[in-house]
């Protein structure tokens, strides 16, 4: 595999490997992708950090790595964009990826081995990252955090139609007791209190219409978040709520907020 500073600056594979990247190939599971934006400000020896940004349903990924380009240039940070495809031998499964196992793929492996690939590729640092999700990208980035709190700096979740809360008594998706058994993972609610977390809905996201279509009746999309809240709060995790007035069920409507709060937590 190719590392940037390997190419000659004149080389035309750095066009490629600089600002918009290309689609790559997740190292440990072809079928899924990723791409990538590097700032300007970019050099071998930056060992700039690194924001992981998750799609919704829609999988609009080259919007959601667009709307985060401006962070990313003014912080020097590098925005990676998974992409969890549709129908992976399900060929009508839109949702698998959110719980982060189905059909023997460990969707959270995946997105551990394209950090991987991201850090040899732009000796980038992803020890830690942070990570944000909307809709369907907030159900998959709480419950990764879950699962591997030591490899996040900070999580923003966004307008989750559904979400796992920590309680040992239920069978994952809705609680984490079974997570030994499924993951091989015993979800610490002590390392992942360590993880400041922001909640963060548009004001007009109902969503109660979405969720009952999907078999979840009786609840919407502020509800979902109020008892995510409660949850990961009990456990003693620094909880920040927003809810954005007039915006709907949009990641570029509730971007704002999640940029502010990853900017806040940033070295200078």
């Amino acid at each position: 595999m190719i590392r940037v500073e390997d190419l000659p600056v004149a080389h035309p594979g750095r066009r490629l490997l600089t600002k918009r990247t290309p689609f790559f190939a997740a190292p440990d599971e072809p079928r899924c992708s990723y791409c990538a934006y590097i700032p300007t400000s970019w050099t071998p020896d930056a060992e700039l950090p690194v924001l992981v940004a998750v799609h919704g349903t829609g999988r609009s990924v080259g919007e959601l790595r667009e709307g985060l380009i401006p962070f990313a240039e003014q912080h020097e940070v590098i925005v990676v964009t998974p992409l969890f495809p549709v129908g992976i031998d399900d060929r009508d499964d839109v949702h698998d990826y959110k719980l982060l196992d189905a059909h023997g793929i460990r969707f959270d492996r995946v997105l551990l081995g394209i950090l991987e690939q991201v850090r040899f590729r732009w000796n980038a640092r992803v020890d830690t990252v942070l990570l944000c999700g909307h809709s369907g990208g907030g159900q998959f980035a709480h419950r990764f955090l879950y699962l591997h709190p030591d490899r996040v700096a900070a999580v923003a979740v966004g307008a989750p139609g559904g979400v796992t809360l920590l309680d040992d008594s239920l069978a994952w998706p809705e609680g984490t007791g079974d997570t030994r058994q499924r993951f091989g993972i015993t979800v610490d609610p002590a390392a992942v209190a360590r993880v400041p977390v922001l909640l963060v809905i548009g004001g007009d996201d109902d969503g109660r219409a979405d969720l009952a279509v999907m078999g979840d009746h009786g609840r919407n999309r502020p509800e979902q978040l109020d008892r995510l809240a409660r949850s990961l709060t009990r456990h003693g995790t620094a909880v920040r709520q927003v809810v954005v007035p007039g915006v709907g069920h949009s990641a570029a409507g509730t971007r704002p907020p999640v940029v502010e709060f990853f900017t806040g937590l940033l070295p200078g």
